[in-house]
């Protein structure tokens, strides 16, 4: 059996060996055959379901977030826009000669406003405020609820509106310009008081506050000086030069309407909104600028709230604009007494933030009016000597031009501005 079991072993190696070469040589020359891949399920396709098919939790998860849209690109406006120009070479010359002559043969001249001499249109919403620059007496700012300053060559031959700065990010309650020529302060709703050079169109300080500003006022002796007033009832004296509080002015006050500061400086007067307090004493207060405290809360007893005061240029009063429908008489001096026996009174208020403001000379008061008039009053009689139906909605601010006495100019809650002369 073992001779048998090795003749038959032998013969099977010797016959498998070539077998396996000739195998792996043949198999070796054979080309690779590329078998296809096997197709993804049909949840990892990518094209887009059947609308209104069910998809499960697997399929959506496998399909990826749903890519949302990009909005279209919203652009973003410029800060500072010049479509004209602020030279005073673009200036009419007789308005020029009357700009250069400082008004020195016009003070006598007792002429009233009333005829229409420049439209100024391009606000998109309610003006709150305007004023003329004392320094370079032929431009005109304006602040508007668009979130906008626009800045006017009035009397310019070619494009009126100089330039519209966007520095604000929200509407803007007022502005001014500072006695140091180009430079113009506002504030608004965005919490913030913006100091712009206007000649570069360049933001130069920014006075962020916790509290809506609705006001600011220019120290009349020194320029790097300004109060600012607002909703929360805070009032606050800022350097400009370092952009920081010098003072602060708290007495849980209500909503701070205007501000203004006594001939010599040292006393300012403050208006607040007492409408939702049964207390009227802090309506108006004297304050001390420098002790930090009210000097009389006494002032204006009755029950309205005042949204403008003004002092005079010579004597020692002070007007406040009331929501009664009149202008009241105060003196500037203790015991700041109210009086009692003359105050202007034709114009209606009806709860807007209405203005007024005395002409260069004094001789003249001007208030705006709810049904869109200016009505200018005589200082020493209180009476009315003109109406001017201005506007279509309520005239807000009214300014006489600092050089020219019968220039004035008005602003409106639909928008519009006008110059009468």
């Amino acid at each position: 059996m073992d001779l048998l079991w090795n003749a038959y072993s032998n013969v099977s190696d010797d016959e498998e060996q070539p077998k396996r070469q000739r195998l792996s040589s043949s198999s070796s020359n054979l080309p690779k055959r590329h078998l296809p891949l096997p197709s993804p399920p049909l949840f990892h396709q990518t094209q887009s379901p059947i609308p209104g098919s069910y998809i499960s939790k697997r399929q959506r998860a496998l399909m990826g977030p749903t890519p949302v849209p990009l909005p279209d690109s919203v652009p973003v406006p410029s800060p500072f826009t010049l479509p004209g120009s602020i030279s005073v070479t673009d200036v009419h010359h007789n308005i020029l000669s009357l700009l250069k002559s400082k008004a020195k043969d016009h003070q006598s001249q007792n002429l009233i406003s009333e005829k229409l001499s420049e439209t100024l249109s391009g606000h998109t919403n309610a003006v709150n405020a305007i004023h003329w620059s004392s320094t370079h007496a032929h431009l005109l700012a304006s602040a508007g609820m668009d979130h906008t300053i626009c800045i006017w060559n009035v009397w310019s031959r070619n494009q009126k509106k100089a330039c519209m700065l966007n520095f604000h990010n929200a509407a803007v309650k007022d502005v001014k310009w500072s006695p140091q020529g180009h430079f113009l302060l506002s504030c608004g709703y965005d919490c913030t008081s913006r100091l712009v050079d206007v000649e570069k169109g360049l933001e130069t300080r920014v006075f962020r506050e916790d509290q809506i500003v609705a006001v600011i006022k220019f120290d009349p002796d020194n320029s790097n000086i300004f109060l600012s007033g607002g909703s929360k009832g805070h009032i606050k004296l800022w350097d400009v030069r370092t952009g920081k509080v010098v003072h602060n002015y708290n007495r849980n006050l209500g909503p701070i309407l205007d501000l203004e500061f006594t001939m010599n400086g040292k006393q300012f007067i403050s208006s607040c909104d007492v409408s939702q307090s049964n207390i009227s004493e802090n309506a108006i207060i004297v304050w001390d600028v420098s002790r930090e405290v009210p000097l009389s809360n006494q002032v204006y007893a009755e029950a309205y709230t005042c949204p403008c005061v003004r002092l005079h240029p010579f004597d020692s009063i002070f007007v406040a604009q009331s929501n009664g429908n009149y202008v009241a008489i105060f003196t500037s001096t203790p015991p700041y007494r109210l009086n009692k026996y003359r105050r202007y009174e034709g114009h209606v208020i009806s709860g807007f933030p209405i203005k007024c403001n005395f002409s260069l000379d004094g001789k003249k008061l001007a208030s705006g009016s709810s049904d869109g008039s200016i009505f200018l009053y005589d200082y020493q009689s209180s009476k009315v000597v003109k109406k001017i139906k201005a506007h279509d909605q309520a005239c807000i601010d009214v300014a006489f031009h600092p050089i020219i006495p019968n220039v004035i100019a008005s602003c409106s809650w639909d928008g519009s501005i006008l110059v009468f002369e």
